[in-house]
Parts: C-alpha cells; sequence; structure tokens
C-alpha cells in the first residue's frame, strides 16, 4: 500500500534514539533470584560458623598458621629431614616458645589474683580522685536538664574474671584438634597443594591455583615473621619501659605485652588498661602510676602508626577499613582468636581476589 510505504520511509528517515543511553538498566528477575540465594547462602555460612565454632576455629586457625610455618618445614626438609618429622619439631618448638611466654605471665597472674579483693579496695580508694570531676559532671547535668546519678567511680564485681577466663581459653578438645590438625597439615601440605592444582583440568587454571598458592604461603609466611619480630621488640621495650619506671614484674609485663600485639586494636588498648591498673596500684600518686602507660601508649602509637605499616606495607598493601571490620566481623565471630585470624584471613581474600579479578580486567573509569 503507499500508505504503509510512506509510512516505513519517515521510520527509515528518523533517527533512532541511543538506547546506550536513553535505556535504564534492566535488571531481570533471575539476577534478583542468584543475589538473593548469594545472601542466603552468606547467612547460611556465618550461621554455621558461629553454631560449630568448636570444630571451624581450631580448623581455620591450625591451616592459616600451618601455611605460615610450611617455609619452614620446606627448609628442614632441604636439609634431608623427612617433613612429618619437621612438622612435629616445628610445632613442638612454636609450643616450647608460647609456653615459656605463658610461663612468665602466669606467675604474676596467679598471685595477682589471689589479692583481687584486696587490690580492688586499693584501687577504689586511689580513685577517689575522681569524685570531685564527677561532682561537677552530675551538677553539669543536672544544669542541663539530663540525670545526674553518677557520684562516685564504682569498680566491676569481681564475678567477672571466672566468665572472661572461660571466654579467652579454649577448652582442652579444641586444643587437641589444633595441634593434630596443625601437625598433619604440615606434614602434608605438599600433597594437598598438589591434589588441589591437580582438581582443575584446565592448564590455565592449575597455573592460577599454584600461584595463588605459591603466594598465600609466601605472604603469610612472611606476616608471621615479620609480626613476630614486631611483637617481640614492642614487649622488649615494654619491659624496659616497666624497670625503668619502676613498676613490678617488668619481664611478666613485657611477655603479656608481645602476646597481646598479635590481636590488632584490642590487643594494645588491653594492655594499656592492665599497665593503667597495675601503676595505680602500685605506686603512692596518680601521676606515677601513669607514667608506664603514657610511656606505653607513645611507643604503641609509633609502632602502630609508623613501624608496622612500614615494614608490611613493603610485602602487601592493608586498607585500614578493612582491617578494622576484619577485625571486628572475626572477633564477634570467633572472639580473641578470631581477632588474631582477622588480619592473615583478610590477607587471603585480597590474594585470591587480585588473581580472580586481576587488574587487567575491566574497571571503573577514573574521576
Amino acid at each position: 500500500m503507499p500508505s504503509e510505504r510512506q509510512l516505513a520511509h519517515e521510520r527509515e528517515g528518523t533517527p533512532v534514539a541511543d538506547s546506550k543511553l536513553e535505556l535504564p538498566p534492566v535488571i531481570r528477575r533471575t539476577e534478583v533470584v542468584a543475589i538473593a540465594l548469594i545472601g542466603l547462602l552468606i547467612i547460611c555460612i556465618i550461621a554455621a560458623l558461629y553454631l560449630a565454632k568448636a570444630f571451624f576455629l581450631p580448623v581455620t586457625m591450625a591451616f592459616i598458621i600451618g601455611t605460615m610455618l610450611s617455609p619452614a618445614a620446606s627448609f628442614l626438609e632441604r636439609w634431608r629431614i623427612p617433613r612429618p618429622v619437621a612438622a612435629v619439631l616445628i610445632v613442638a618448638a612454636a609450643s616450647a616458645a608460647a609456653a615459656f611466654m605463658v610461663g612468665l605471665i602466669a606467675s604474676p597472674a596467679i598471685e595477682w589474683s589471689g589479692k583481687l579483693p584486696e587490690l580492688g579496695t586499693i584501687l577504689r580508694e586511689k580513685l577517689h580522685v575522681f569524685d570531685r570531676p564527677l561532682a561537677l559532671w552530675q551538677e553539669l547535668q543536672s544544669t542541663l536538664g539530663g540525670p545526674g546519678t553518677l557520684t562516685t567511680l564504682h569498680l566491676p564485681k569481681i564475678g567477672w574474671v571466672q566468665p572472661t577466663l572461660e571466654f579467652l581459653s579454649p577448652t582442652f578438645a579444641e586444643f587437641l584438634l589444633f595441634i593434630a590438625t596443625l601437625i598433619l597439615f604440615i606434614a602434608s601440605w605438599r600433597d594437598l597443594r598438589r591434589a588441589l592444582i591437580l582438581n582443575f583440568g584446565e592448564r590455565e587454571w592449575r597455573l592460577r591455583t599454584l600461584r595463588i598458592l605459591n603466594e598465600i604461603e609466601e605472604h603469610l609466611g612472611g606476616y608471621l615473621l615479620m609480626v613476630t619480630t614486631i611483637n617481640v621488640g614492642v614487649g622488649i621495650a615494654t619491659g624496659l619501659i616497666c624497670a625503668v619506671t619502676g613498676m613490678p614484674n617488668p619481664a611478666s609485663l613485657g611477655a603479656l605485652a608481645a602476646i597481646l600485639n598479635f590481636i590488632p586494636i584490642i590487643g594494645p588498648v588491653a594492655m594499656f588498661a592492665v599497665l593503667v591498673i597495675v601503676g595505680i596500684v602500685t605506686f603512692p600518686t596518680l601521676g606515677a602510676g601513669l607514667l608506664a602507660s603514657a610511656m606505653f601508649g607513645v611507643m604503641t602509637f609509633l609502632e602502630g602508626h609508623f613501624l608496622t605499616p612500614t615494614i608490611v606495607g613493603h610485602r602487601l598493601a592493608l586498607n585500614a577499613l578493612a582491617v578494622f571490620l576484619a577485625l571486628a566481623f572475626w572477633t564477634w565471630l570467633w572472639g580473641p582468636m578470631g581477632a588474631f585470624l582477622s588480619s592473615p584471613l583478610l590477607i587471603v581474600a585480597l590474594i585470591v581476589k587480585e588473581h580472580l579479578a586481576p587488574p587487567d580486567s575491566p574497571q571503573l573509569p577514573e574521576d
């Protein structure tokens, strides 16, 4: 028909709008279902990790620490020491070092725990200096119309000690599971690597898996060595600070500082609180009691903001926000041991992400 040919000619002459610029992105139902299923899977995994903490925590810790110690086993293997024997020797040496550190702390801790009521009374008397500021604060709150209920500084009751120790210390079964898994993991790590690599059929994926495993082993081993060296230095510096300021048991406090410094953020804060309490109880004046904690605070500030980022940053750049969120999540999930594992697990996640989404993949345009 002539009218149809004219209409077709008009359509051919009319420019078509660029669909990439005009049309909004279409979200298909299958994509929504896939995102929802992934979200449910993540929630189920987190719930399983939380509810089965007694199994997953020691096994995960054994895998991470075993990967860190695997280079030492390879070094001993080059000296013709069988890998199973090397695994036992490494775990025994690490356990002896940990037992030595705990032994330095145990004796003063037991002595102080036996005098908790007396120490609580002394601490309460020393903190009467804050009664006047608290009274001024109460008066200010009353003037502004807020509640004014704080009249004295109350200390927490001694009842928190036993639940805290139960929270911090793993059960004997968890400890045995960790030791057994650690020894077997180090002894069979080479076979596990080979089986994991050969599990993929394509050569490209085998090479990618090999690079991922090699980089994880290298970075975790270097991380353990550097962090252990830094923490030993922090412990020695803390012991010297305590010895110079006249604090009791400087070696024990230094060992405690070295152990707690393995836990990012939480460890130094807890050590600072310990030094504050011990200093206030030990010395007659508040200024003398806070001297050691103040020096420790300056030292850990320099170590946390300059020394550790400079050394660790050369190996693997860790975003401060990612470190904090990982610390908060794993501490909530698994407690203090989760806090210790937060940075190594973040390093593993970053390495896997870099290899599965390399920099040459499509990126967002720069501003």
